[in-house]
């Protein structure tokens, strides 16, 4: 049975995303051999949300699964659904970013209720088309202090109970001093080895899309591999930090506005729990 508001939840917003791109690409959902969705808010914890979305949009020949990376899981997704183009196993892979991060915020904790937004943002690799070329992928993960940035209660460590509920221990906790530290290096470290990766330099990037989570991180960042902030897009002030959905949308947001090049250098990277951290480069 489909809720009515259905469109609010994340399966919803994925398949309103996925709708919209399948619309601009020209493509018909039974063409998607694949969906991935990236989310820590999926509509339950099984069956997964890519499949509710491939039920939505019509999309009868695809198959997929949910990745949980946090705000990195779109980059991982987009890393993972490579693949399937590269090994030549598909022909057009969907991945989505999709999180509504009201339904696990904690309205009683002002530093951190008021960072996170809602929101989904999808994207489609194909085997041939006129987007721009995926040229390489760095990642990584530290599992080492996973309460810098957790949801504790909700899974088999701990599951719903009272006194869960009364310790408010499924919603998201931050350290955000220690999150702030961390993002950075990671974000740094991920970039400055994609490019040396791929030959080149940090003067040769002519775009970075990175995680919206704070301007701070984003200053910071742009400090420490010089490159110039004003080449750095940034929709914070209008999103908040929508995790998995904050690349997608940034990158949408920027293709609108015509700022890319045929033939520029971008960087995609992004940081999220786990801690997980991801860089993508593209040419446009």
């Amino acid at each position: 049975m489909i809720d009515k508001y259905d469109e609010y939840f994340t399966g919803g917003m994925g398949a309103e995303a996925v709708k919209a791109l399948c619309k601009k690409r020209r493509i018909d959902p039974s063409e998607i051999d694949i969906i991935i969705t990236a989310t820590v808010t999926p509509d339950m914890l099984f069956p997964s949300t890519s499949n509710l979305i491939a039920h939505k949009i019509g999309a009868t020949k695809a198959w997929g699964f949910d990745l949980s990376a946090a705000c990195s899981g779109f980059m991982f997704a987009l890393t993972t659904g490579s693949q399937f183009i590269e090994n030549g196993t598909y022909k057009k892979v969907v991945i989505v970013g999709a999180d509504k991060m009201s339904s696990i915020v904690d309205y009683t904790d002002r530093t951190t209720c008021v960072l996170f937004g809602d929101g989904a943002g999808a994207a489609i690799i194909m085997t041939e088309g006129d987007g721009p070329n995926l040229l390489g992928f760095r990642s990584g993960a530290d599992g080492s202090n996973p309460s810098l940035l957790h949801q504790p209660a909700g899974g088999s460590k701990q599951p719903a109970s009272i006194t869960s509920i009364e310790n408010r221990d499924h919603f998201l906790k931050m350290n955000g001093k220690e999150i702030f530290k961390s993002a950075v290096r990671v974000m740094e470290k991920a970039t400055r080895e994609l490019l040396e990766a791929n030959g080149l330099e940090t003067q040769d990037v002519d775009h970075v899309i990175p995680h919206q989570a704070n301007v701070r991180i984003v200053e910071s960042m742009a400090q420490r591999l010089e490159i110039p902030l004003e080449k750095f897009f940034c929709n914070l002030d209008r999103h908040g930090n929508t995790s998995a959905a904050s690349i997608p949308i940034a990158f949408d947001e920027a293709c609108q506005r015509g700022i890319f090049r045929k033939g520029e250098i971008g960087v995609l990277v992004a940081f999220g729990a786990g801690l997980t951290w991801s860089a993508t480069l593209v040419r446009f």
